[in-house]
C-alpha cells in the first residue's frame, strides 16, 4: 500500500497535507501510511480510495486497474436518469464541477458562487 498511496498522491499533484485535509487526517498520518509505520482503518481506507478515485483493492494491493473516469454517458445518467439532455447542459455541469474543485483546492469555500 505504501508505494501505491505515494504514487497516486503524486500523480494527482497532491501534497501530504492536501490529501490529509481532504480525508480528515493529519499530514503526519499520511506520512506514516506512506512509510508503512501505520495502516489506515477501514473507514479511512475507503475515504482514501474514494478521494483518489481507485478501488480499495487497488489501493491495498496495487493490483488491477485504477478506476477509470466516468464517461459522459455515466455522468448524464447519474444526474438526469433516463431524461433526455443535451450536451450543452452536460458541459455546463462539468464546468461547474471544475470550478467547485478549484475553489476547494484554493481554500475558498462557502459564500455565494
Amino acid at each position: 500500500m505504501m508505494q501505491t498511496l505515494r504514487a497516486l498522491r503524486k500523480q494527482r499533484g497532491l501534497t501530504m497535507k492536501q490529501l490529509g485535509e481532504a480525508i480528515g487526517a493529519a499530514e503526519s498520518t499520511i506520512s506514516q501510511y506512506e512509510t508503512g509505520k501505520r495502516k489506515p482503518d477501514y473507514k479511512t481506507l475507503i475515504k482514501l480510495a474514494e478521494y483518489l478515485g481507485v478501488s480499495t483493492d487497488y489501493l491495498l494491493r496495487g493490483e488491477g486497474e485504477d478506476r477509470p473516469a466516468p464517461s459522459d454517458a455515466d455522468i448524464k445518467f447519474a444526474l438526469f436518469g433516463d431524461r433526455e439532455t443535451d450536451d450543452a447542459l452536460l458541459e455546463e455541469v462539468k464546468a461547474f464541477a471544475r470550478f467547485a474543485k478549484e475553489r476547494k483546492e484554493n481554500g475558498k469555500t462557502g459564500g455565494t458562487v
